[in-house]
């Protein structure tokens, strides 16, 4: 399918730190004027570090944009000239005190196509060692160990919110049932 808008003016409203708001005017469909505001928030990275029998590592953390405990995959922004795995390995380290060895990568995933521009990319790791954790000076971060199985069930009773975790924790599962192993 073609684009059926036309650009037709664009204003930046608001830039903060990894985040900016624009407000475009557009022609559409019949030649009509539409105006639609798009965020753009800095790409990121989500990893879930999955060990040999099947246990997979979350964060816990206190997010204080919606004001409570949020169980999530380790994740972070890209850095710039950062690519998706580094910032993959990065955060990984960071938030999970984790490095792997083995990386599989599931692709990206578009948060909110409406009006935000934020896309994620999506990793497994693999063969995973504990190395001591360097978490961003706000960040107060809790790991949580639990079974893959475990992790979806909290996922599908909404235990677990944060839709590009749920996303990566749903493709964990079909990649390692594909693969016939837990690791």
């Amino acid at each position: 399918m073609n684009n059926p808008y036309h650009l037709l003016d664009s204003r930046k409203i608001c830039e903060s730190g990894v985040f900016q708001l624009r407000e475009d005017l557009v022609e559409g469909p019949g030649q009509k004027r539409f105006t639609f505001s798009v965020a753009e928030v800095k790409s990121g990275s989500s990893t879930l570090p999955v060990t040999a029998d099947g246990f997979v590592y979350l964060i816990r953390e206190y997010k204080y944009a919606i004001a409570r405990v949020s169980v999530e995959a380790a994740s972070g922004a890209m850095e710039e000239g950062e690519s998706p795995l580094a910032a993959a390995q990065r955060e990984l380290h960071e938030e999970l005190g984790l490095v792997a060895r083995r990386w599989v990568e599931l692709g990206p995933v578009d948060p909110f196509t409406t009006q935000l521009i934020s896309p994620n990319y999506q990793f497994l790791a693999f063969e995973l060692e504990e190395v001591r954790k360097d978490p961003d000076e706000a960040e107060v971060i809790e790991r949580v160990k639990v079974k893959l199985e475990e992790a979806v069930r909290m996922v599908m009773d909404n235990e677990i919110t944060h839709a590009l975790s749920c996303t990566l924790i749903l493709k964990a599962q079909r990649w390692l049932q594909k693969q016939g192993t837990p690791a």
